[in-house]
């Protein structure tokens, strides 16, 4: 029953036992709302890449609706189809805010793995995915519908401007999505970076020299493709997007640095 329902809302999903990531879990107010017994994490993948992309000056992810909100109705949609299907049973979704270490657990749960740039890879849609959970305290065995490894090729490492990535993982004070988030006055060097990408939020330059990334699918969330925009300006509303909980003067300050008035 429980594959019926999650295969009728989701195109990739996985599931792992609950006890091979809770020691790995991550402290949080939503840990409140785990099950009492927790046995199996379900996890699951929404693609956000688009077919096409017109003037695009942010980050694939920041063109769809915030996923925050998109992940949250549609995992709390399969919530409330599980509690109907076993009303005996506890299910709590999670979405960014959760206690679940996420990337370690879909690797657990068979549907993918982590790259050398620390982002989770499906074998279906590539890197371009959100990740959300479902912690149960039903019993679901892993299913593996994903792939062994990463290939290793180190291209993500060679790609990125300010040499972020390493063996060990990303050095996030140097990564340039982290820094088109900062706020407040930025280095001549990452005011640099931030004019050479051309992107004003975020940074995609490992995922698409991924090989991994090649011919994956593209998204089929109706609300990430109905949803979606390429350029971002002065006039853009930001409200619902990924990116507007940073505020709108980090955003013109970025807008600026592409538009070549900040110096």
């Amino acid at each position: 029953m429980f594959r019926s329902i999650l295969d009728g809302l989701f195109s990739l999903w996985g599931a792992c036992p609950f006890e091979s990531v809770s020691e790995h879990l991550i402290k949080c107010r939503a840990e409140e709302r785990l099950p009492s017994s927790p046995r199996s994490v379900i996890v699951i993948c929404f693609p956000y890449l688009l077919e096409s992309y017109e003037e695009l000056n942010v980050s694939r992810y920041a063109a769809v609706p915030d996923y925050h909100e998109v992940t949250a109705r549609l995992l709390n949609k399969a919530v409330e189809e599980l509690k109907n299907a076993y009303p005996q049973n506890e299910f709590s979704a999670f979405a960014d805010n959760s206690p679940i270490p996420e990337v370690e657990t879909a690797c657990k749960a068979g549907i993918g793995v982590r790259g050398m740039n620390s982002l989770f890879i499906s074998k279906k849609y590539g890197s371009f995915v959100f990740l959300g959970e479902i912690v149960t305290d039903l019993e679901i065995p892993c299913i593996d519908n994903g792939i062994n490894s990463c290939i290793k090729c180190g291209k993500c490492v060679s790609s990125c401007p300010n040499n972020a990535i390493g063996e060990n993982g990303v050095d996030r004070s140097r990564c340039l999505s982290d820094i088109t988030q900062k706020k407040g006055e930025l280095s001549q060097k990452e005011k640099k970076l931030i004019a050479d990408s051309g992107c004003l939020w975020g940074c995609d330059l490992c995922q698409l020299i991924c090989p991994m990334n090649k011919n994956v699918s593209a998204t089929d969330i109706e609300e990430f493709i109905s949803g979606a925009i390429s350029h971002v300006d002065e006039n853009t509303d930001i409200e619902g997007r990924a990116f507007a909980w940073r505020g709108r003067k980090t955003i013109n300050r970025n807008i600026n640095i592409l538009k070549g008035e900040i110096s």
